[in-house]
């Protein structure tokens, strides 16, 4: 017999700003939501849909406007929030011990020693990571039967969140976790809730089906709104159409980093060293824009970077990955001029030129608008040289264009996260630098960074714990294990991890979780190697598409840029509905004629890229 659930949401339904967040009344039956003892649950969706929202109503914090909420007797219910408050708190333990259902102290201090967090340590100087820890901590120190868990590895490294992967597969109860990180989802959830435009949607898949799932329903909803004859129907489906394509464009741009990273193998000696030469060595000094030779700092007498040189060529994707602690930011910092180094030397290119991108979300004033930090007020925006409209810009990154006059404080974390790549993007640049990119961006985004950073013509360095983003982006990763040693791998995080089994050995003590117990069930696959060079040559026909097509892309994009600054006119409806209607469907005619010529063209660049590997 099946077992009752913890919590039930019956008919839910919650207005915010004056808008049905859920269940508005005119659409039908509200959410409904059913959490079994066991459920181990991936809840999805874009930022500011409401996911945070939704496990505040399971949590009762907040009380739905129409529906009920049921509960099982006894059950206890704890939220890991996404930025608990510290204020209030002298110390961690402070924060670990209040509120209505405190736990026992000495339950906290057993999982923040496996965790390596002191308690003690002041809450208002402790950093990031010692807050998330500690906020972990207190959590599963309360034995929860049903566990929310909203973006649980933010600032945690790479071991604590080994840690808390393993925790979560040996506990018994239920748990839903919103989170950015596709390796955590992947290896612990068995279905998914998908929150998409006030309906919550649930299928009994693990986040490893969450993709194939989501373009389904997005391929079942366009043909219903194409058999509505509803303009308006089939335009409210431009963001999933956007998502689908980017999602098979990024297919592409992973074979060639593959290619890439073949082409850096190559460059690295056989011993495995820091330096990276090419058979042309001047030809390798020609494409240099950072060079480190041997490359040293310390603190307090401990050797944080040991002896260490490395040359980085214009278009390269460095990842810089390790614990807390191990030195990432320092190396980082020595390679962008910020700090010097004790010993060695690093030199860059006279025409280097750096956008630092970091978690600076909160320096966004809340009462500005979207026009104001994007465009300074005004219509138009210039991104790395080329001017758009900045509702055209908008869309490019996942924004409904009548955003524009919305304030910053109307937005969720993710969505000011989102708005502040936009704006850092269209700063000319050859050198990009992302600090944690990742935190607080949901899935779609990180396909959008993920292009992006492919596409960007310059050199990126980035340091992330987000294993899959990584796995997804970077040419060569530079892997920090805490002993000062930097090791230079061409590849991902996961070609870094391959390269330290292989050194310790089976027996070794230093494995990883994935050497101890093998693959996990739904874990991705490591990187598949370069596709082999197929020998097709273009026809006539396809030369002059490939060379013209770029052409004919930014144009497209000036007369759509033209038409909805047209269009953003408020009086032109009024004064000329005709030409109102003329505009918008040259719009949706040029759009679809950018989409097929960015698809024609992509298909053509991997057939030229075949023939000269």
């Amino acid at each position: 017999m099946a077992e009752p659930p913890i919590l039930s949401l019956e008919g839910v339904g919650l207005q915010q700003g004056g808008r049905w967040l859920f269940g508005d009344p005119a659409g039908g039956d509200g959410l409904d939501l059913h959490i079994g003892p066991r459920d181990r649950l991936a809840l999805i969706g874009r930022n500011g849909v409401g996911k945070t929202t939704l496990l505040r109503l399971i949590t009762s914090e907040i009380e739905p406007d129409r529906g009920t909420r049921k509960v099982k007797p006894h059950a206890n219910i704890v939220w890991l929030e996404q930025e608990p408050d510290f204020s209030a708190h002298a110390t961690l333990m402070d924060y670990a011990l209040s509120g209505r259902d405190a736990p026992q102290a000495h339950e906290v201090e057993a999982i923040a020693g496996q965790l390596g967090i002191d308690m003690a340590k002041e809450a208002a100087t402790a950093s990031g990571g010692e807050r998330r820890r500690a906020a972990i901590a207190r959590a599963l120190a309360q034995g929860p039967d049903l566990l929310l868990l909203d973006e649980p590895t933010n600032h945690l490294d790479l071991a604590a969140i080994d840690w808390l992967e393993d925790w979560l597969g040996r506990y018994k109860g239920a748990f839903i976790v919103i989170s950015h990180d596709r390796t955590f989802l992947k290896r612990l959830t068995r279905a998914t809730l998908w929150l998409d435009r006030g309906n919550l949607r649930r299928k009994e898949v693990g986040f490893g089906g969450y993709e194939a799932w989501e373009e389904q329903v997005y391929a079942e909803e366009a043909r219903a709104a194409e058999k509505l004859d509803a303009k308006l129907k089939i335009e409210a489906h431009w963001l999933e159409r956007g998502v689908t394509a980017r999602r098979k464009r990024n297919m592409g741009r992973l074979d060639r980093l593959w290619q890439m990273r073949a082409q850096r193998a190559a460059m690295i000696s056989p011993g495995g060293t820091a330096r990276l030469k090419l058979a042309s060595d001047e030809d390798f000094r020609s494409k240099s824009v950072i060079v480190a030779e041997d490359i040293a700092k310390s603190y307090d007498g401990r050797q944080v970077i040991k002896p260490f040189s490395l040359r980085i060529q214009r278009g390269d994707r460095i990842g810089i990955v390790g614990a807390n602690g191990a030195g990432k930011t320092t190396l980082l910092k020595m390679l962008t001029g910020e700090i010097e180094p004790d010993t060695g030397s690093v030199t860059h290119a006279a025409t280097l030129s750096g956008v630092m991108i970091d978690q600076q979300r909160a320096l966004l004033d809340p009462q500005k608008t979207v026009r104001d930090v994007l465009a300074e007020g005004g219509d138009w925006i210039d991104v790395r040289g080329h001017r758009k409209h900045v509702q055209a810009y908008l869309k490019e990154f996942l924004f409904d264009p009548s955003l524009i006059e919305a304030k910053i404080g109307t937005f969720s974390g993710g969505e000011r996260s989102r708005l502040l790549l936009a704006r850092e993007f269209a700063r000319t640049s050859n050198l990009l630098v992302l600090d944690e990119p990742t935190n607080d961006l949901d899935l779609e985004t990180l396909d959008l960074l993920q292009e992006v950073i492919a596409d960007y013509e310059g050199t990126v360095l980035i340091v992330s714990h987000d294993r899959d983003f990584l796995d997804r982006t970077v040419t060569v990763t530079l892997g920090l294990d805490g002993s000062g040693t930097v090791d230079v791998v061409a590849g991902g995080y996961e070609d870094w991890q391959a390269k330290r089994r292989k050194r310790s050995g089976a027996g070794g003590g230093g494995q990883t979780r994935a050497a101890r117990d093998g693959p996990d069930e739904g874990a991705p696959p490591p990187p598949p190697p370069p596709p082999p060079p197929r020998s097709v040559k273009l026809s006539y026909r396809d030369q002059r598409d490939y060379e013209r097509l770029p052409d004919r892309i930014e144009e497209l994009e000036g007369l759509i840029a033209k038409g909805e600054a047209a269009l953003a006119d408020p009086d032109l409806y009024a004064q000329d509905p005709d030409r109102f209607t003329r505009i918008g469907k040259s719009i949706e005619l040029a759009r679809a004629e950018k989409e097929e010529a960015e698809e024609r063209w992509l298909a053509l660049a991997e057939t030229v890229e075949a023939q000269n590997a």
